[in-house]
């Protein structure tokens, strides 16, 4: 019997110790190595439960209260388990008032390290984004309800679930009395879904001493693309963009003054309007000039991807996508740049009609960005442009363009052994090869930790691609929670498998 035999083994028999998982796992019991000890059974769901109802929205400071409160239910796990745990200050944000607020600390945690044993960090978050029954929930968000064998909940996906397979898949390994194959920190924040402020600034204070002795980084925040399981090895960078025209110094009545004055409104519309063409081109002179060609071999590596646009059509509710083939889908998705318009801040919304003129209003959109983009070189091409756009308007109103967030794309090198064993781990639970894909959306840290700890960085995802992360139907499946936790013991011996690092060559 191999060891990794034994851990898998190991980790269904723990798993099915826990009477909330009492479907499918009876036949290992008599093996099980857990079966005779004297400790309850391990209620892995109820935890689940326990940490999705916590209401850990970190989107506004006066929040923040229910975030620290989830940051410390997880500090005593991690504690209970017997690592240590530092909650490590990231500064103050400071209140339109212009008071300040701590913000939530980030947890550094560590297990017991041996010398001569590679070091791996995991990253998760445990806040999470704004939800309300109201907002067209089926379930209660706060309270994980399953059904169908998925299981619904404001950050049962997005990303408390994964967090906690990271902690079970540990925990696996202690409570089986078998040895870790790699030693173990994680880095644990409260403010990814607002930006991760603080965080970029902790990672450079402490890289030479909490990221010192670490070789690998793996992050599990994001999904796969099919039903297939897959390893992420790429990002698409992101800039936040508010276009504020601002007219008269009162809202004015449209009866009175219609006709009469340049409206803020008109002028916005024609600034966002000339953003984009009916094919979803951008439209910003040079925007495209950075973007690297594509090779033939990325080509192909787009043809074996499972990805069907029938599907995703009746998914999402639309007709028709801007791209005829899956490979240039997933290409608009994820190696080219992409522009979307979000809203209109202080044009009337509500039901029902109101006669005004607003006095000013503010333009919100985002352009997502690809490897060798720029943000800053992004955010002056558009400034440049809105500014032409509005001189040739002739308006006698004030134009203000300003942008936040300014993200990096990350890309990583699929060579890299961390790969390697993501590869091996992925086969020995599942069977069968990953898919190997990139992620349309932006995970900034990705590219921080790489850029500012010089470490090897990877994306492990347990997500399903039907995840609806950020929607009002957000859940993770019980397979994938389980099935996570099985990968992610068995990429800790995988790891271990590798030749010594550089670093401890």
């Amino acid at each position: 019997v191999t060891r990794w035999a034994l851990v898998n083994l190991s980790v269904l028999s723990w798993i099915c110790c826990d009477p909330a998982w009492d479907e499918g796992f009876q036949t290992v019991c008599e093996l099980c190595p857990v079966r005779d000890s004297n400790e309850p059974p391990v209620p892995i769901l109820q935890r689940l439960r326990e940490w999705v109802a916590i209401p850990s929205d970190s989107s506004q400071p006066s929040l923040w209260g229910e975030v620290e409160r989830m940051l410390h239910v997880a500090a005593d796990k991690i504690t209970a388990m017997g690592g240590t745990v530092e909650f490590a200050d990231v500064g103050s944000h400071e209140l339109p008032s212009g008071a300040s607020l701590r913000r939530p600390p980030v947890i550094l945690a560590q297990f017991e390290k041996e010398p001569k044993k590679a070091t791996l960090c995991f990253y998760g978050h445990v806040d999470v984004q704004p939800a309300n029954k109201e907002d067209g929930w089926a379930t209660e968000p706060f309270n994980l309800t399953e059904i169908d064998g998925n299981l619904y909940g404001r950050g049962a996906s997005d990303n408390k679930g994964p967090v906690l397979a990271w902690l079970h898949a540990i925990e696996t390994y202690l409570a089986t009395k078998q040895e870790v194959p790699v030693n173990i920190k994680l880095v644990l924040e409260g403010l990814e879904e607002s930006g991760s402020d603080g965080l970029e600034e902790l990672i450079q204070q402490r890289n030479d001493t909490f990221f010192s002795d670490v070789d690998y980084i793996v992050i599990s925040d994001n999904v796969w693309l099919s039903r297939r399981p897959a390893l992420t090895y790429g990002t698409r960078g992101s800039t936040y963009f508010f276009v504020e025209v601002e007219g008269p110094k009162i809202d004015l009545h449209s009866g009175v003054f219609g006709g009469c004055v340049q409206e803020p409104v008109g002028d916005l519309i024609a600034l966002l309007g000339s953003l984009l063409d009916h094919r979803g081109k951008i439209l910003v002179p040079g925007i495209y000039e950075s973007v690297a060609p594509v090779t033939e071999e990325e080509s192909k590596s787009y043809q074996d991807l499972h990805f069907d646009l029938e599907e995703m059509k009746q998914e999402i509710g639309v007709e028709c996508f801007l791209q005829d083939t899956k490979e240039a889908m997933l290409m608009a998705r994820w190696r080219y740049p992409s522009l979307s318009i979000h809203g209109i801040e202080g044009a009337f919304s509500q039901p029902g009609s109101k006669t005004v003129i607003p006095r000013r209003v503010v333009g919100k959109f985002s352009i997502r960005q690809v490897p060798n983009m720029e943000p800053a070189v992004v955010e002056k091409q558009v400034t440049e442009h809105l500014h032409r756009v509005f001189t040739r308007r002739r308006s006698p109103n004030k134009l203000k363009v300003s942008a936040t967030v300014g993200a990096k794309a990350w890309v990583a090198d699929l060579k890299d052994p961390q790969y390697i064993a993501g590869r091996r781990a992925v086969k020995a639970v599942f069977g069968g090869e990953p898919e190997l894909i990139r992620e349309g959306s932006t995970i900034p840290v990705a590219h921080n930790f790489q850029e500012l700890t010089g470490k090897s960085v990877m994306m492990l995802p347990i997500g399903g691609h039907d995840d609806a992360e950020h929607s009002e139907k957000e859940k993770i499946s019980r397979y994938n929670f389980i099935e996570g936790t099985k990968l992610f013991a068995a990429y800790f011996y995988e790891l271990s498998q590798l030749q010594q690092s550089p670093q401890k060559m």
